[in-house]
């Protein structure tokens, strides 16, 4: 157990007592209602797929052909391993059907040692009648819904062509608990405009929603992206974190950040050859190690 916050791990034991569990990407296809002009164009500023997308997932192959490629991937190192289907490319409950979904979801859960899925998606691409499908499936396996929420402000959403609000979410999260469907919330740390200030007010606002778990991670301007574009012509205004001040950053969240809510992660860690700045060369688990060592030094008691 983490002294100072439920990590991934801990909050995994929770839900699967005495499994040890792996994500399996899954991409099925699917695009985002600000890129195919449901409501904009040219999704999040930010946002490059291929950046995070294992080379076992291509949306021409069928979700059990993935899940199986996902698992030869990982069955080597461990062998004893059950998995979570994770539907993680782009907003995985748009633009299709909801009997194509429940059809998806359904066989992606029932594929061999899968014991529960995550679905990816967007706050404001959650309709009561799929909401029902989740609920009726996670009563047979877990199923958690991760929403990208990424900041509290509405301004800064507008300006990284989200396209939704702080509103929606807060809704989201609250229909998605009226069905005891567990949820997470993506968080993005430096967005343009943003400091620490307004990083640590949108994880306050997040922690009083009834949500299981936060995923953070620094902004990481990558190439093929828009941000690249507007940032290196100085259209828009971004000033990366350093290590240290992201560090320092950090502590606060986790100081902050209720027991009862999983911190998942702190960093993201795209290709290196693909990440302009910043340029840290650490691993998630490094990150965290340091960032442990720095509590630690600072003789801070756990707040639980």
């Amino acid at each position: 157990m983490n002294r100072y916050y439920k990590d991934f791990g801990e909050y995994m034991q929770e839900v699967f007592p005495g499994i040890k569990v792996q994500k399996l990407s899954i991409d099925a296809g699917f695009t985002c209602p600000n890129r195919d002009g449901s409501i904009g164009r040219g999704g999040c500023i930010y946002c490059n797929n291929a950046s995070f997308t294992p080379g076992y997932c291509s949306p021409q192959d069928p979700v059990e052909l993935q899940i199986e490629k996902g698992k030869a991937f990982f069955r080597k190192k461990y062998p004893e391993m059950k998995y979570l289907a994770y539907f993680q490319s782009y907003t995985n409950t748009f633009g299709k059907s909801i009997d194509i979904l429940a059809e998806m979801y359904r066989r992606a859960a029932g594929s061999e040692d899968v014991v529960g899925i995550i679905i990816g998606t967007r706050p404001d691409c959650l309709p009561d009648e799929l909401l029902d499908v989740l609920a009726e499936l996670n009563k047979e396996k877990p199923v958690i819904v991760e929403i990208g929420a990424e900041t509290s402000s509405d301004h800064t959403l507008q300006l990284i062509n989200r396209n939704h609000t702080w509103k929606q979410v807060e809704e989201a999260a609250e229909r998605l608990n009226s069905r005891g469907i567990r949820t997470g919330l993506h968080l993005i740390a430096g967005l343009p405009g943003e400091d620490a200030n307004d990083v640590l007010e949108t994880i306050r606002k997040a922690c009083s929603l009834p949500i299981d778990s936060i995923k953070l991670h620094q902004l990481q301007i990558v190439k093929g992206t828009p941000l690249l574009k507007k940032w290196e012509a100085g259209e828009i205004n971004v000033v990366p974190f350093s290590l240290e001040e992201y560090l320092e950053l950090c502590v606060k969240i986790v100081l902050s950040v209720p027991h009862h809510i999983c911190i998942e992660r702190f960093l993201s860690s795209s290709p290196p050859d693909m990440v302009v700045a910043p340029k840290w060369g650490l691993k998630n688990y490094q990150f965290t190690n340091l960032l442990m060592n720095r509590i630690a030094k600072k003789d801070i008691r756990p707040h639980f």
